[in-house]
């Protein structure tokens, strides 16, 4: 139970607290009332606002949209003004472009340009709002003018800018420095890079506005000439320059170069002018002649022999006559070869050259066909004028001059060498192009292995006549000309490999064209010098005497034998014969033999066949005694006899010449010392300096002397 204060206290806290909440409640009423008064004065305002701004609207809204309708009114008379302003600047254009039009392009080209423009714009709203307008015609003709203009003022650019290359810059162009790290390009710039500019512009234009391609007939045409007169230029320069030097230097390349003394010139397609022909023609004139110590050479030096001053005689002649003439022909011709094969070198840079322009300037599906055109004027002579060497080629082969082939070599190595660039050159241009050099190759390796082949022929048929036959045992010109001839393929071997291999059909010859190559080279050499044996020896029969046909022999291979060793030819022959030097070193040997047996006839008498013994202090009898001096006799009569004739043979090879002698020599005295201690101190005659006539020493440079006419 709780206790009455308690309570009492608990009371009167409730009903202060309920009092409080009394006078909370009254004062939200009073507040709820005031807030209620307020809104409803809010909403009149607010009524009374609608009510005015309802009206306003009421009044502003047909102004607007009447301010609207101006507005717009405006615009349409603004547009249609424009319109028509722009509808008559094209009755106009004519008649503003007239002067610029009948001026032309020149010096103005972007102007121009802007007129054209301006009637093209013309032509095309005449054409879609007033087809049957006269100033559509009359637009029309404006714009054709105008087109007419750029076409010749591409043509005009062309034709005007357009000039040859130098010959001195294609020279720069197609050499090569092989000691220079980085390669000095030279930029061939066929025209000024304004002009150039203007004429892509007229290009771009004519294309798509132009609507023709006859510009792009006017360019290749334009450009064709220039690209075959730079060509004709080239030749003409070899022409005027001295064939002497070989290497047509240009001063260009020796400015660029001046401060590098040590660097080698630039390396371009050179044949050496007049080194084949040339060389055949002095090997024919010293044919009578031997060996000396430069490589692959034949001794210029006249040398002892029976026919040294007729010799003499028909040398000075015949240089004097190649010197005529016929050494003008010769180097005509070599200039004209040396000056082909710069111009296939300077035809594939040229062509490059103008494809590098003419991709600037054509349209890019066009560029192939244009470029086909522009190169064939230039391509057709240059493959023109190489026919015309196979075909003098062939002509000359006719006439058994098988040195003519020998004119082919060089340009075949370089048309050869020159392909790859060709074909990446001709890429995409039509078959009947890319054709026509591997075309000529082919003719020129077939004309160049007739020609070999015939030759070999012809080294086995040269008929055997005494007339032609030196009279002295020397080398026969047969087989220096062979000999020459074979020398000279050493600077070709790939290229007349080739020609061989061209004839061949078997499968080897594809699928190991190098090694193959070689080895038939190899072949045909072997061929030639079996042919060349087979013919000396027929020739050899000729002499009467069996001695001078052995040192005739003796010569000849010797001659051979030389040659091949100072040259690598005898690594060539070896390839298909190991045993080659061995064989004529035989065959030499043989020849020697044969013609030591010449003295038989002379050493026989210092022998003791036939004869008795003698006793010292003896008394001979008539017989013996005769004997004796027949002994005397014939040797003395045969020596004179062999020294006298074998005195006017020749053996040009000085070592193989004192190797003979001193053998001959050795035998001879020897046996005669040995005849005279056997009968020193047998008197056998009352004149013994009769048949005593020589001593030994007399008869050792007797036999020193053989050989020698100028003894």
């Amino acid at each position: 139970m709780i206790p009455t204060e308690d309570a009492s206290a608990r009371k009167r806290e409730i009903e202060e607290k309920l009092k409080q909440e009394q006078e909370t409640l009254a004062f939200i009423r009073e507040n709820l009332e005031k807030s209620d008064q307020l809104t409803k004065g809010m909403v009149s305002i607010l009524s009374s606002f609608e009510s005015r701004l309802m009206q306003l609207e009421n009044s502003i809204i047909p102004v607007h949209k009447q301010t609207e309708n101006l507005q717009r009114l405006q615009e349409n008379v603004d547009k249609t003004l424009s319109c028509m302003d722009h509808v008559i600047s094209y009755y106009h254009v004519a008649k503003d472009t007239d002067k610029i039009i009948r001026e032309g392009p020149t010096g103005r080209l972007d102007e121009y340009l802007a007129c054209i423009a301006k009637i093209q714009k013309a032509v095309e709203y005449f054409q879609d709002n007033n087809p049957d307008s006269p100033e559509l015609n009359l637009v029309k003709a404006r714009f054709e003018k105008g087109k007419e203009s750029l076409e010749a003022e591409f043509r005009g650019l062309l034709t005007r800018y357009s000039k040859p290359v130098p010959p001195i810059l294609i020279l720069d162009a197609i050499g090569v420095d092989e000691e220079l790290e980085v390669q000095e390009e030279v930029t061939l710039e066929h025209l000024p890079e304004a002009v150039l500019q203007d004429i892509i512009i007229i290009s771009g234009w004519l294309v798509e506005y132009g609507r023709n391609q006859d510009f792009m007939n006017v360019y290749f045409q334009i450009r064709s000439n220039q690209l075959d007169r730079s060509i004709k230029g080239l030749k003409e320069h070899f022409r005027k320059s001295s064939a002497s030097s070989g290497i047509l230097y240009s001063p260009a390349v020796q400015t660029k170069r001046k401060d590098t003394p040590t660097k080698k010139a630039p390396k371009r397609p050179v044949y050496i002018p007049g080194t084949i022909r040339k060389a055949q023609n002095l090997l024919k004139q010293y044919s009578q002649h031997g060996l000396d110590g430069k490589k692959g050479g034949a001794n210029l030096t006249p040398l002892e022999g029976h026919d040294y001053d007729l010799r003499v005689k028909h040398l000075n002649d015949a240089l004097s006559e190649k010197h005529g003439a016929s050494a003008g022909k010769d180097d005509v011709l070599d200039i004209e070869i040396d000056s082909y094969i710069h111009c296939i070198s300077a035809f594939v840079k040229l062509a490059q050259s103008e494809y590098a322009l003419l991709s600037e300037i054509i349209p890019e599906h066009h560029q192939k066909k244009t470029f086909d055109s522009l190169i064939q004027e230039a391509l057709d002579n240059l493959m023109l004028e190489g026919d015309n060497i196979v075909s003098a080629a062939r002509k000359a082969i006719l006439r058994h001059d098988y040195s003519a082939v020998l004119t082919i070599f060089p340009i075949l190595r370089h048309l050869k060498q020159t392909k790859p660039d060709f074909d990446t050159t001709l890429q995409g241009t039509a078959a009947s192009t890319k054709n026509k050099l591997p075309t000529l190759i082919t003719s020129m390796e077939t004309t160049g292995a007739k020609a070999l082949e015939e030759f070999a022929d012809s080294i086995k048929n040269d008929p055997d006549k005494e007339y032609n036959m030196p009279k002295d045992g020397t080398v026969h010109e047969l087989t220096s000309n062979a000999i020459l001839f074979l020398q000279q393929l050493l600077d070709f071997q790939e290229t007349a490999g080739a020609m061989l291999a061209s004839q061949e059909t078997s499968s080897s010859a594809s699928s190991y064209s190098s090694e193959f190559s070689r080895r038939l080279l190899s072949t045909y050499i072997c061929k030639v010098l079996g042919n060349l044996q087979l013919n000396l020896l027929s020739k050899s029969k000729v002499y009467e005497d069996q001695a001078l046909s052995a040192i005739f022999l003796h010569n000849n291979y010797n001659y051979i034998l030389k040659s091949l060793e100072k040259s690598e030819l005898i690594q060539l022959v070896a390839v298909t014969n190991k045993k080659v030097e061995s064989s004529y070193r035989e065959l030499i040997q043989q020849q020697i033999q044969v013609y030591q047996r010449s003295w038989y006839k002379v050493t026989e008498h210092l022998t003791d066949r036939n004869m008795p013994a003698f006793q010292p202090g003896t008394k001979l009898k008539d017989k013996e005694r005769q004997a004796i001096k027949d002994k005397f006799k014939g040797f003395n009569d045969g020596l004179e006899e062999l020294c006298k004739i074998q005195k006017g043979w020749a053996i040009p090879d000085k070592e193989q010449r004192d190797f003979i002698r001193q053998a001959q020599r050795k035998v001879v005295s020897e046996a005669y010392k040995a005849f005279l201690q056997r009968y020193a101190n047998i008197s056998f005659t009352k004149n013994p300096e009769k048949y005593h006539k020589y001593r030994p020493d007399d008869v050792e440079d007797m036999i020193e002397r053989l050989f020698d006419t100028s003894a």
